[in-house]
């Protein structure tokens, strides 16, 4: 004999016997099953009212807990702000003139007051008579 048919017989010979015992253990015992869920409903419907109402409660201290938080954290930033806004106070009046020039900006003025001057002490050193000057061939 083949194997192919063997394993084939077997693999539904193996199926079939397990659905027919699971039919009889059901069909025996449809009363005591139904007594034994109807009080299983009532114990769960009972836990899962304790159950919310241990939810609610854990909820309010979650939400108390974090006002609390929230209000502290809101004190001390609060504080914060009005400390820093006295810092930006003194600093403003220490300094009474703003300044008019970037740093950058005043190092490009004094590039071009160099630059003019050299320009004037070039004119000054040439001369006040302007002379022609010719290329010698």
């Amino acid at each position: 004999m083949r194997k192919g048919p063997l394993c084939l017989m077997l693999v539904t010979l193996s199926m079939v016997a397990p659905a027919h015992g699971e039919e009889s253990a059901e069909g025996g015992s449809t009363t005591p099953l139904s007594l034994s869920a109807g009080s299983q409903i009532t114990e769960l419907q009972q836990r899962l009212k304790v159950s919310e109402q241990q939810r609610e409660e854990l909820s309010k201290q979650l939400q108390n807990t974090d006002s609390e938080r929230e209000s502290a954290q809101l004190g001390r930033l609060r504080q914060e702000n009005q400390r820093l806004k006295l810092q930006l106070k003194e600093a403003q009046a220490s300094n009474p003139l703003p300044r008019l020039l970037t740093d950058q900006q005043q190092w490009f003025v004094i590039g071009g007051g160099v630059a003019l001057l050299a320009l004037l002490c070039g004119i000054f050193a040439s001369g006040a008579t302007r002379k022609r000057r010719q290329w010698l061939n």
